[in-house]
């Protein structure tokens, strides 16, 4: 009996791995499917996949919680999908800033979240503890942004929201490294995967975000 269980507890602490593999193949059929979508996606249809994408995202979380599991089919589908629907917004920042402000934006993001991602993995500390705060500070986040669409903030609100989804997302990434490092279980590794997905666009988003607003004429 022992032995089962310390061969489920090395199969689960050694998909960890497995995880960052398919965090990156993520990255890159997101990376295609913003290609994609830039090059062959009428903008009307922009919005319904953004419908589509987050109805998945919903019906993942409450799948997981009645003990059903997604599997790897829904999670490209999901990344390729999330893709499409970023293609609008790089394009906006590429035509308006520059492509060189887009690129700069992912880089930067690329090191936090190796950086991050590198110290929660190594570090003997407990961040599970920030999952409530995070959760909190990403509900305000989502409120503000809402708020936004109906009343356009001024610029010194649009640096607050973009400075705090910086602030929220680095601290996901260092959650979720930390519990998923502990011990993934096989068929909870695709929801992994689209957590640290979520971190990275997230977090790659807001500091688009900011750039823009700090490389802005207006």
């Amino acid at each position: 009996m022992n032995e089962n269980y310390s061969e489920q507890v090395y199969r689960e602490e050694s998909n960890f791995p497995k995880i960052l593999r398919l965090f990156a193949i993520s990255l890159l059929v997101s990376t295609i499917g913003s290609a994609v979508g830039t090059a062959f996606v009428p903008p009307a249809f922009i919005l319904p996949l953004v419908v589509v994408e987050l109805l998945m995202l919903i019906g993942a979380f409450f799948m997981r919680r009645k003990g059903v599991r997604i599997g790897y089919g829904f999670l490209f589908a999901f990344v390729f999908i999330s893709g499409i629907t970023l293609g609008p917004t790089l394009q906006y920042y590429a035509m308006k800033n520059g492509a060189l402000l887009v690129n700069a934006a992912f880089l930067i993001t690329t090191v936090i979240f190796i950086s991050l991602a590198g110290y929660a993995y190594v570090s003997k500390r407990d961040f599970s503890s920030i999952g409530g705060f995070l959760f909190a500070a990403l509900i305000g986040l989502i409120l503000l942004q809402v708020l936004n669409l109906f009343i356009p903030l001024g610029t010194g609100m649009q640096l607050l929201i973009a400075s705090g989804g910086i602030l929220i997302f680095s601290g996901y990434i260092l959650y979720d490294v930390s519990q998923f490092k502990h011990g993934v279980e096989e068929d909870d590794v695709p929801m992994a995967v689209i957590s640290l997905y979520l971190d990275f666009i997230n977090l790659f988003l807001s500091l688009l975000r900011l750039l823009g607003i700090l490389n802005s004429d207006d």
